[in-house]
């Protein structure tokens, strides 16, 4: 159809050849004139003229400008043009408003935005396009800037705008001296509804009329003639984008079109052999109507017919008032339309389409940060483009990290989720057996090799095993997160929020204790709610608490005196401080520490102690929060000693919520990076995987979820061995976030099988003993009992396990076959040696297959236990189905607090067990598959704004130190690069 919706010859793209726009002006276009359009009031009868604006875009040669004005008449075929082009007008409007409203038919919540910027005082202009607007059913905004802004000034908004999830088009309506190519194309494409820009006539030119927008007031025009083929055209005073659309879409409806100026030589001979005259110009005194013959048709984008300045004479001429203007501002709504049609389609779901980077692996396998520096990473808005990110859905840091707006879940809503894979592993070394490796090479096979949409999901480091023993935890050799340095150092300043948030409200405690213990119930209330400008009132937060209190009062001044005391007095009891002061490196001097001892503090000295930084309930709460609503909610619940009475004490109780909600704004959003090959991988939350879960955000993984589409997949990772990390992820994080997953990839090592064989200690930063460095079968077939059991306990959730088998240049071919052979005998779907670390995502191939194939099967997935169980029922649960003890034994500070938990009302949370990784018992040395032992629980603690009770196995330490030789030795800035060494 042609761009006024009569099926004409030549126009191949259907809906005339509109869509998206361009931004950057063409060279191949020597064209100058550039409009801008108004229409003017209607009278009695029918449609009034429109006023087109030209001006000239100075790097371009151009006839001199007209000042602004009128455009008026035409002269058309058979006659009754006027009265054909206002019913065309009203066709279009018709047509714009029943697509729009089938649009939002479809999407109930949609209110496309037409913004127009304006430098002028003229508010006829405004309320013509608010008249067209209303009828269609569009919302026009217009920001006026005052007469004599600048293209600066001019340029700041339209950016602004550009960048407003809330406006889906945006038109020009300045004065002619601001128009120029500098500002024309400022404006962002996909929201240019007036299609001015050069790559808007190139894709035109070129036949790419379905993708692009084509000037409304060439369409105009267009929609005004017809029977074209043969027929003589003639352009005078052409220029710019109308002008050279004009010529294009003639050309293809078979007219042979000729442009002049009005001081061009042969103008009399052109205008008396011409079919069809567009006047784009003013035209001069000199230029008599006598020279166009009669039955001419004449269409007029001039400024001054509508006075009878220059008249063309009652000839055989035609002649129609007051319709380029009509259909002209009928057109713009049209592609408003269409704007907002692509718009709705660009924030819905699209196949990826990934460049991937190449990786040609060296043998030995140089350092990590070597690796990862030798791999040039694509710029970060780069990435999110291509995997269906919007510009406004991303916020970047530097040139390779962005965080993600959870916005994206709004827009992404009714897409159907990936398949969720989560990466467990055996019973570890100390060592380590290399799941983040896994899940990256994982990935990396997925999507660079088997052309298959997945995300990493991964959690992010603390810096205190980065600088102590353990080091980053970006992956190794070839399948690691880049650039490593960035992942493992600040990353997008997450852990230094969670930290000052921490202490926010340790400090809030302390401070509580000392202003009640020195202050009257009147002193402290008055302080607490001060009189500002002479009036008291009380903040949102303190109303909360009251009427948690059962106190439904909102003047300050009618408390009575026994209200007063309970709002004003938290009655904290120091004994039960269960807030700790956090730091984000390993310090065991802090591990206990006397605090208060300065004269200022008035003998309030109480012991106390600093943990590492994630190991704050704070980090797990943004682990496991699916909103901001949501984290706020559950900063607020968390319990931070108890008063006097027994009664829990609050975040909320101390008024500190909404300051902590405002310290955590950034860290709720995802950090989006890249593997070495390319692909896109979340780093989002660390907590210990002791006390805490152990797993990377619910948000990350949602968020991947729903842009890798139907058939992708995610890829997380759980903390320590199946025994903690997995159990959690399934009992903890699958009941916060409602997703259920498809396939279990248990990590196992060669190493770690013979150390549970009966082999010597493995010990860090010790060689390996031979027994790990030489083939030895039994040792192999005797630690795959752990093995086994892992697989087992997979099983117990319902869900498929493959076994991904982390190769080593030690192992033989023979163990890597015994390994796999006993896995399959042991219930996996199967079993797969991987050599990611070594090749990157060519080495996890095979990997990636069995993956595929096993996240067809059918699932039947199941927690563990109900949440409605007693505390003491559901840790006997796991003690005996995942750990294999005989029973457990609660000591009796255990006992007590569960019995107070159960009293407070949280006796419903899930169970968190903060146990050694090295042994499926308590005992670290017990390796293999354990059995008859008793459980011993030593103290039961809880989280409750993250949601889970955590019992204590023995001791459990939350500050680690420093060896003797920490990593830091290795560790050097080049003052000359500024390039990090010694990061592994």
């Amino acid at each position: 159809m042609r761009p006024g919706g009569r099926k004409r010859k030549g126009m191949s793209a259907e809906k005339g050849g509109q869509g998206e726009g361009g931004s950057r002006p063409s060279a191949a276009l020597p064209l100058a004139l550039l409009p801008a359009t108004a229409l003017l009031p209607e009278p009695a009868g029918g449609m009034r003229s429109a006023a087109l604006r030209w001006c000239v875009a100075p790097a371009l040669p151009a006839a001199p400008p007209p000042s602004r004005g009128l455009c008026g008449r035409q002269l058309r075929w058979g006659g009754g043009s006027g009265a054909a082009a206002a019913a065309a007008a009203r066709k279009i409007t018709e047509k714009a408003k029943k697509s729009l409203a089938s649009l939002k038919r479809e999407n109930p919540r949609l209110e496309p935005t037409l913004a127009i910027i304006q430098a002028h005082n003229d508010h006829l202009i405004q309320d013509t396009n608010k008249n067209f607007a209303k009828e269609v059913g569009l919302r026009v905004i217009h920001i006026c800037l005052p007469e004599g802004s600048s293209k600066e000034e001019i340029v700041n908004e339209i950016l602004r705008l550009n960048e407003d999830p809330n406006v889906q088009g945006l038109a020009l309506d300045l004065p002619e001296s601001l128009y120029s190519s500098k500002v024309l194309n400022a404006v962002k494409a996909e929201k240019d509804v007036d299609g001015l820009s050069s790559v808007n006539l190139g894709r035109l030119v070129h036949g790419d009329a379905y993708n692009c927008l084509v000037p409304p007031a060439a369409c105009a025009v267009m929609e005004l003639l017809e029977d074209l083929v043969g027929k003589t055209v003639l352009l005078v005073g052409a220029g710019g984008a109308v002008g050279a659309a004009l010529q294009c879409m003639l050309q293809r409806e078979g007219a042979v079109t000729v442009s002049c100026q009005w001081k061009a030589p042969q103008l009399q001979t052109k205008l008396h052999h011409a079919d069809v005259v567009v006047v784009c110009s003013t035209k001069p005194d000199d230029v008599p109507v006598s020279w166009i013959k009669p039955g001419t048709t004449i269409i007029s984008c001039s400024h001054d017919l509508l006075s009878e300045k220059h008249n063309y004479g009652q000839q055989d001429n035609h002649t129609a008032e007051n319709a380029v203007g009509s259909l002209t501002i009928a057109m713009r709504m049209q592609n408003m339309v269409k704007t907002t049609e692509r718009w709705i389609q660009s924030q819905q779901y699209r196949k990826w389409d990934l460049r991937c980077l190449k990786l040609q692996p060296l043998s030995p396998v140089p350092s990590d940060i070597e690796i990862s520096r030798a791999q040039s990473p694509k710029a970060v808005d780069v990435l999110a483009k291509e995997i269906g990110l919007l510009t406004d859905e991303i916020e970047i840091y530097g040139q390779t990290k962005a965080k993600v707006r959870l916005s994206l879940l709004e827009r992404l809503k009714d897409q159907p989720d990936g398949k969720y894979v989560l990466v467990a592993g055996i019973t570890p070394t100390p060592l380590g057996e290399g799941k983040s490796t896994v899940t990256i090479g994982l990935v990396q096979a997925l999507t660079a090799h088997l052309n298959i949409n997945s995300f990493a999901c991964l959690r992010q480091p603390s810096q205190g095993p980065t600088f102590g023993v353990k080091g980053g935890a970006a992956g190794g050799g070839y399948a690691q997160v880049i650039p490593m340095e960035e992942f493992n150092l600040h990353l997008t300043g997450d852990i230094h929020a969670i930290t000052a948030a921490n202490n926010l409200l340790a400090a809030a405690i302390d401070a509580r204790i000392l202003h009640e213990n020195t202050q009257s119930d009147k002193a402290l209330y008055n302080r607490l709610v001060p009189a500002v400008n002479g009036v008291r009132g009380f903040s949102a937060i303190q109303l909360a608490r009251l009427r948690k209190l059962g106190i439904y009062k909102t003047d300050p001044g009618t408390l009575a005196e026994e209200e007063v005391s309970r709002f004003a007095r938290l009655d904290i009891d120091p004994s039960t401080i269960t807030w700790q002061r956090v730091v984000d490196t390993n310090d065991r001097f802090l591990r206990k520490i006397t605090i208060g001892q300065a004269n200022t503090e008035r003998g309030f000295i109480r012991q106390a102690q600093f943990d590492i930084a994630v190991a704050s309930e704070i980090m797990a709460i943004l682990a496991l929060t699916t909103s901001l609503q949501d984290m706020k909610e559950r900063l607020g619940k968390m319990v931070v000693a108890n008063d006097k009475k027994g009664e829990p004490v609050t975040a909320e109780d101390l008024g500190v919520t909404g300051a902590l909600a405002v310290l955590m704004k950034d860290a709720i959003k995802p950090t989006l990076m890249q593997t070495l090959e390319g692909t896109p991988v979340f780093v989002h939350a660390g907590p210990f995987a002791n006390i805490a879960h152990g797993n990377s955000s619910v948000l990350a993984d949602k968020i991947a979820l729903k842009l890798v589409g139907e058939k992708g997949f995610v890829v997380t990772e759980a903390g320590f061995g199946a025994d903690i990390g997995m159990e959690k992820f399934f009992n903890i994080k699958c009941r916060a976030s409602g997703l259920v997953p498809s396939v279990v990839v248990l990590v196992a090592t060669v190493r770690a099988l013979k150390m549970h064989g009966g082999g010597p200690n493995v010990t860090a930063g010790a060689p390996l003993k031979k027994e790990y460095t030489e083939e030895n079968l039994q040792l192999v077939a005797d630690g795959c009992c752990n093995l086994q059991k892992q697989i087992q306990i997979a099983q117990l959730f319902g869900v498929p396990v493959v076994v991904a088998l982390n190769i080593f240049k030690t192992d033989s071919a023979a163990e890597v076959d015994l390994v796999c052979k006993i896995a399959k005998q042991s219930g996996a779907f199967d079993a797969v040696p991987c050599n990611h670390w070594s090749a990157g995502g060519g080495g996890a191939v095979k990997l990636a297959q069995a993956v595929e194939e096993a996240a067809r099967q059918k699932t039947s997935f199941k927690y563990l236990y109900s949440l409605e169980l007693p505390i003491v029922e559901k840790i006997r649960i796991i003690a005996q189905k995942v750990y294999g003890a005989q029973d457990i034994e609660l000591a009796p500070a255990a006992q007590s607090q569960i019995d107070r938990y159960t009293r407070q009302g949280f006796g419903n949370l899930p169970i968190c067990m903060a146990k050694t990784h090295l042994s499926l018992s308590h005992q670290p040395e017990r390796k293999g598959v354990p059995t008859g032992f008793i459980l011993p629980i030593s103290d039961v603690r809880a989280s409750i704004g993250a949601g889970f009770i955590y019992p204590l196995v023995g001791t459990m330490s939350t500050m680690p130190g420093l060896p003797t030789r920490p990593c830091f030795y290795d560790i050097d800035l080049d003052p000359i690069t500024e390039q990090v060494k010694g990061l592994f």
